[in-house]
């Protein structure tokens, strides 16, 4: 049947649940609603949540703290924070993510913002809800290489943890309250109120002259809305621009690994714009290393392979057209918040 959603409307500094699943007697003490603040402006005001984890304040500030802590991980070194700082707009600014005894894995870290409005996680999309991403980095053997049966065993036997547990469930630590509690805490993380959001608005000097002629050029000439589009600025659909070809060789199945068709290999989903000065370097695997090199790489069509998405071809735009472009994107940078936190 799938997953019932209902959405979370977000009104003034208020944040009202309808239609979600009542909270066990023992947790309805701490089942207040969560946000105790205005949605950033330029962000859509639902945000589809599962009606079997409905979001609560209790969940939010157990998810927060299970973020945050190294002892998620094996070794007790790499926290999910480790490759998703919030200071960088939640990645880590590097090429590929750095999981336990210094394993290099083979993709970027993906930014979070904004991810409680997603439809499927990871680079390949091959999870379907925020609860079941979550948990897969504990697991992965290049990232956190945890057990989750040894995870709840340190849970439980942990000094703060099991009262957590009891106030955001009424039950002891368990696999399911793990994967709720963390998916409650990324939904508060979000970016809005740019430059650009605050142009949208009405405020016409929040835009450079430049950045206008880049918006311009986003929307029209640089064809950037085929993929980046809506309040988080990414189509949450899968394309091959070319990066994992290099030298006509396939270095990166993509998207093909989850699906099997042909068309599918070295597809990869859409990123966020949003803070997208905040979380170099970019693409699947990090290979490129500044805006002005990712505009030169769409500019010429990408890389060229048997699969390359329809959208990608040559723009031959001039250089003022690429600088105006660079500036427009550095207007998608605006406030990133997570709990009641702001960075």
């Amino acid at each position: 049947m799938g997953v019932k959603y209902s959405r979370t409307v977000i009104v003034g500094t208020a944040t009202i649940l309808a239609g979600f699943a009542v909270p066990s007697p023992a947790a309805a003490q701490t089942a207040s609603p969560v946000h105790r603040r205005a949605v950033p402006v330029g962000l859509d005001l639902y945000m589809p949540v599962p009606e079997r984890n409905p979001l609560t304040t209790a969940k939010v500030a157990l998810g927060r703290k299970l973020f945050f802590d190294s002892l998620l991980s094996r070794d007790r070194t790499r926290a999910c924070a480790s490759c998703h700082d919030p200071r960088r707009a939640f990645t880590d600014g590097r090429a590929v993510a750095l999981g336990v005894d210094g394993r290099e894995g083979t993709r970027s870290a993906p930014t979070l913002v904004n991810r409680g409005y997603g439809r499927s996680f990871f680079w390949d999309g091959r999870a379907t809800s925020l609860e079941e991403q979550v948990l897969r980095p504990i697991q992965h053997r290049m990232e956190m290489d945890m057990t989750l049966e040894g995870l709840l065993v340190r849970l439980t036997r942990d000094e703060a943890y099991p009262d957590l547990f009891q106030s955001a469930f009424g039950d002891d630590p368990d696999a399911k309250g793990l994967a709720q509690a963390l998916a409650s805490y990324v939904r508060t993380i979000l970016s809005g109120n740019a430059p650009f959001d605050r142009y949208v608005k009405g405020d016409r000097h929040a835009l450079t002259e430049r950045q206008r002629q880049g918006l311009r050029v986003f929307r029209g000439k640089g064809s950037c809305t085929a993929c980046h589009l809506g309040p988080t600025f990414t189509d949450e659909s899968f394309h091959n621009t070319g990066v994992a070809w290099q030298a006509g060789q396939l270095l990166d199945q993509g998207r093909f690994a989850i699906t099997g068709k042909e068309t599918d290999r070295g597809a990869f989903k859409t990123p966020t714009l949003r803070e997208v000065t905040r979380t170099t370097p970019y693409m699947h695997d990090g290979s490129i290393a500044t805006l002005e090199e990712v505009i030169e790489f769409y500019d010429r069509g990408g890389n060229a392979n048997p699969y390359l998405d329809g959208d990608i071809r040559a723009l031959n735009l001039t250089e003022e057209e690429k600088a105006a472009l660079v500036a427009f994107l550095r207007s998608l940078s605006g406030t990133v918040q997570e709990g009641l936190n702001e960075y």
